[in-house]
């Protein structure tokens, strides 16, 4: 539409001042179509048109019949099935010219479906970009469930859209219902349909075992038909306008109390597409009467996966390592996760629960699982050196006898007796315990005293500590010593043995 001012101006310019048609439309800065209408409109005869002839002329009779055969057939490969044929013209414009002779299918009209109180409820999926956890960066997944009746909404986010966050949307969204649909609908996403041949479906068995606990029936949308779930799409749109837009949060939890105080406050003060008397909240009061009730048994939600223990006491899951028990090393367990907590468990008893960690590469410890191994590894460090020790020098057992008698500490004297071994030799650290036992004594220090008194007596050096490993092959290492002998042969340059003649 122009104002008619213009009009008047166009009427002018061609009656008074005969302008032709394209004149008028270069000058008042209209398309000449426009000027052709409105002569045609006041009566006056627009002239002929000169139409310049196109390159693509010659080709349209095949560009129509080839549509008319294969209305779908990309405008891409139609240009290089012309270009075939002699067509000089590029491929920019190309694709507007297929589209002025493509057929046009008919717009096709749908019902406005309506259900039952209780009777249908709408599920899906929403993607709303990620969320920073420490070093991780998650996806932020919306499960969204609708009630198809009164339109209220449910709205949990999860860091993941895997299929136990699937189970726990369900759920979750049960418990704030109160209650379950007696249908299900969903799209055709791999978390409900594994696959799809015509009418045959293969539904996910973690699905199918929910519905058999809920007693709900699952449904799948017909291909390409997503008016039949219009009612959960345009809530995650709702969603995107109305909640996450300009909106800020600090985690997880925060994020998932302000979505429940969001469903349960301006979503619930909507007008109710059913019935425009009602609220969304009303409509619910009434629809919940008419839900099935949830199971007293709750359904196994957990996500389970199996974890192998290697040589240390953790176990991977998620991109972060979580700590059990030291004698369950070297074997496979079984871990029970929520959003919130972490299960270690290995058989029925339950070895291990820690808070859930949705960064990466830490290390979720129990103080007591190091506590545990360090003193095991004590433990062991004590029995090694013991048995070191009383294989080594025969009086040791008897030494250690005498000071479990009198209440000593046997770790501490076995230490002290293993490190004497190092320092002075097999015969010597046995030789100063007989002497230590037949004055009655059973005590490290004394054994010390002996050994030092010997040392000097002969007039020897103090002992260096010499540190070596605990491989055995080290410590049973002989050095046989070279004859000092060859190193007395020197030979001596030519000039020098001339000059001793």
């Amino acid at each position: 539409m122009i104002p008619p001012e213009l009009e008047a101006q166009i009427l002018r310019l061609h009656h008074a001042e005969k302008w032709q048609l394209g004149t008028i439309a270069t000058q008042v800065g209209v398309h000449h179509s426009t000027v052709r209408r409105v002569l045609s409109q006041a009566g006056i005869p627009a002239g002929r048109v000169m139409v310049r002839p196109a390159m693509v002329d010659p080709y349209v009779p095949f560009i129509v019949a080839t549509l008319e055969k294969w209305p779908r057939l990309c405008a891409s490969r139609l240009y290089e099935m012309v270009k075939e044929r002699g067509y000089p013209g590029r491929p920019d414009h190309f694709r507007g010219i297929v589209a002025r002779y493509r057929p046009r299918a008919p717009a096709e009209a749908f019902h406005r479906l309506r259900t039952l109180p209780g009777e249908q409820a709408q599920v899906d999926w929403g993607h709303f970009g990620k969320l920073r956890v420490g070093r991780a960066e998650r996806p932020l997944m919306g499960f969204v469930m609708v009630l198809s009746y009164s339109r209220r909404l449910f709205l949990r986010f999860y860091l993941n859209a895997r299929m136990e966050s699937f189970i726990r949307g369900h759920l979750d969204a049960f418990e704030f219902f109160g209650g379950v649909p007696r249908t299900l609908l969903y799209d055709n996403l791999k978390s409900a349909v594994l696959e799809r041949v015509g009418d045959a479906i293969r539904f996910n068995p973690r699905l199918i075992e929910l519905a058999a606990h809920h007693r709900f029936e699952p449904r799948p949308v017909a291909p390409a038909r997503g008016n039949e779930k219009g009612r959960v799409e345009r809530a995650i749109r709702y969603i995107r306008d109305a909640f996450i837009g300009g909106r800020t949060w600090h985690d997880l939890d925060d994020i998932n109390a302000q979505a429940t105080a969001f469903a349960t406050g301006p979503a619930d003060e909507r007008r109710c597409p059913e019935d425009k008397n009602l609220s969304v909240s009303q409509a619910f009061q009434y629809e919940r009467a008419f839900l099935l009730p949830p199971p007293e048994a709750p359904f196994p939600g957990e996500e389970r996966a199996e974890v192998h223990v290697g040589k240390t006491p953790y176990v991977r899951f998620d991109c972060n390592d979580y700590s059990v028990p030291h004698r369950h090393v070297q074997s496979t367990l079984a871990l029970l996760a929520t959003p919130s907590t972490i299960r270690i468990v290995a058989g029925t008893e339950v070895v291990a629960t820690h808070p859930r960690s949705w960064d990466k590469d830490q290390q979720i410890e129990d103080a007591s699982h190091i506590e545990g191994l360090t003193e095991a590894k004590r433990k062991a460090r004590a029995h090694r050196g013991m048995n070191q020790l009383t294989h080594a020098v025969p009086s040791a057992k008897a030494f250690l006898e005498r000071l479990a008698e009198r209440g000593g500490s046997l770790g501490n004297a076995v230490v002290k007796l293993v490190a004497l071994l190092d320092l002075f030799g097999v015969g010597e650290l046995d030789t100063a315990i007989e002497e230590v036992l037949a004055r009655g004594v059973a005590h490290p220090g004394a054994v010390r005293q002996v050994l030092e008194r010997r040392r000097h007596q002969r007039g020897l050096p103090p002992p260096i500590a010499l540190s070596l490993p605990d491989d055995p092959r080290a410590r049973k290492l002989v050095v046989r010593p070279h004859a000092l002998s060859t190193y007395d042969l020197q030979t001596l340059p030519t000039g020098d043995l001339e000059t001793d003649k």
